[in-house]
């Protein structure tokens, strides 16, 4: 299998952590920011990533979006299984990952951001890093107004998950796809010594999370731990 991918996507991020856990061997290809769309686009009709190419038979060409990613691994290789058995613990599960998938990641990606464009510049002050950046930032309207709307939304999903996440899992009594989600749109917020100083428990989950799948922590994962 081939995914498609910016190497610091979170929502690429998510895809990964799928097929880590479910063990499924795959390659990525990193694309570059801007110009992916000359081949997004004529694949899978869409502008966005993670784009999975299964390169298997009996399987689509081609499967765009990390949701609809990890609905399809779910068919391809159902266990370990990130779905739940109880109809009503799974659509709960469902309805956080949409929850994450909507609010959070985005909520993430402006408070990242921002704080890479600020604080955090010196994490990779690379021109290449830098215009990515200012690419990001201008192309979601991410300023210091729209990134304290973020920061809100941030702790009210923090606060919901210290109700779970300390003691067990989000729905149920086993791993989904709910905390899998949580776990990949919420590392970004490792780099950040304000997140990692005041929630270390989310942290260790997360690293809990990635170990379980497989998975490296984002790159600079320590500059989370500076003062």
């Amino acid at each position: 299998m081939l995914l498609l991918q910016f190497s610091t996507s979170h929502y690429c991020r998510k895809a990964r952590l799928a097929l880590g856990y479910k063990k499924i061997p795959y390659q990525v290809e990193n694309l570059t920011p801007g110009l992916h769309i000359f081949k997004i686009k004529k694949l899978a009709g869409i502008t966005t990533v993670p784009v999975l190419l299964p390169q298997q038979k009996n399987c689509p060409a081609v499967v765009a979006d990390s949701t609809e990613i990890i609905r399809f691994l779910e068919a391809y290789k159902p266990d370990p299984p990130l779905y739940l058995d109880d109809p009503i613990s799974q659509k709960e599960a469902l309805r956080l990952e949409d929850y994450f998938d909507e609010s959070i990641g985005t909520a993430t990606r402006f408070v990242y951001y921002q704080f890479r464009a600020n604080a955090g510049k010196n994490i990779d002050p690379s021109l290449m890093s830098q215009l990515v950046i200012a690419i990001v930032r201008s192309q979601y309207g991410i300023n210091a107004t729209s990134t304290k709307v973020a920061e809100q939304k941030i702790a009210d999903a923090i606060a919901m998950l210290g109700e779970f996440w300390q003691d067990g899992y989000l729905v149920g009594e086993r791993f989904s796809v709910a905390d899998l989600t949580a776990a990949a749109l919420l590392a970004p917020l490792g780099l950040l010594p304000f997140y990692r100083h005041n929630y270390p428990w989310l942290f260790e989950r997360i690293t809990e999370i990635h170990q379980l799948c497989s998975e490296p922590l984002p790159k600079h994962w320590e500059a989370g731990l500076g003062v």
